[in-house]
């Protein structure tokens, strides 16, 4: 897979593409990732990729032929990619999003700033997605969200992929609670049935495990 970043602040992402799994997968030549500086299609000499909104507000919105020029650029390099542009109004990203996307050979991922885009660079987008309902000074932590999540889904990135079977939301539902070593941590012990060596009574516990949490915590899912 091919993961492009169109964004004002590529410095962003280095420490993050560059560590545990996102690095690994790129040893591995699974995934590769390019930043496309959004400065660099910017208009006249001072690169300029934003202007004042129509109808008058506050702060600066960005311009659609920046934005229209890189997405362009970056279609050119891998043409089936899907576009999907970062933004608090996109639809609430999941784990079967991110499943879905897993499985494109590529993906470009735009990254909004300052006030916000111009509506005309919504025409580009394949998805709009949001990480949750909050304002983020920009898309780039989003996208870094969205590029972890779908990355670690790849063929080879994890050692197992049994570690992705059941984790919290693979099913719909908040994963069991986990235990290791020491057996009794301040009067804290491990459930005796993980101990048993029965795997069909250590599966019926975790799924009961797993739907009690889910009630407790996140009643909604079990609405879903």
């Amino acid at each position: 897979m091919k993961i492009q970043v169109i964004t004002l602040f590529p410095e962003m992402f280095g420490p993050v593409l560059s560590t545990s799994m996102l690095r690994k997968a790129q040893e591995k030549k699974l995934a590769g990732f390019e930043l496309i500086n959004l400065r660099n299609f910017g208009l006249g000499p001072r690169k300029t990729v934003d202007d004042t909104p129509f109808g008058g507000g506050a702060g600066m919105v960005l311009k659609p032929e920046p934005i229209f020029a890189a997405a362009a650029a970056a279609k050119k390099a891998k043409p089936k990619s899907q576009v999907i542009v970062m933004t608090p109004s996109g639809q609430p990203y999941s784990q079967k999003t991110a499943e879905s996307l897993a499985k494109q050979s590529g993906l470009i991922l735009i990254c909004g700033h300052y006030e916000g885009f111009d509506e005309r660079i919504l025409s580009l987008a394949d998805m709009q997605l949001s990480i949750g309902d909050y304002v983020l000074t920009g898309g780039e932590i989003a996208a870094m969200v969205i590029i972890d999540s779908v990355v670690r889904l790849l063929p080879g990135v994890l050692g197992s992929q049994d570690s992705t079977a059941d984790e919290t939301f693979s099913n719909g539902l908040l994963e069991y609670p986990q235990y290791t070593r020491p057996e009794k941590f301040r009067d804290m012990e491990v459930p005796a049935v993980l101990k048993s060596g029965n795997h069909a009574a250590i599966a019926k516990w975790r799924r009961q495990q797993s739907i009690k949490k889910t009630k407790q915590i996140r009643p909604d899912l079990l609405g879903k």
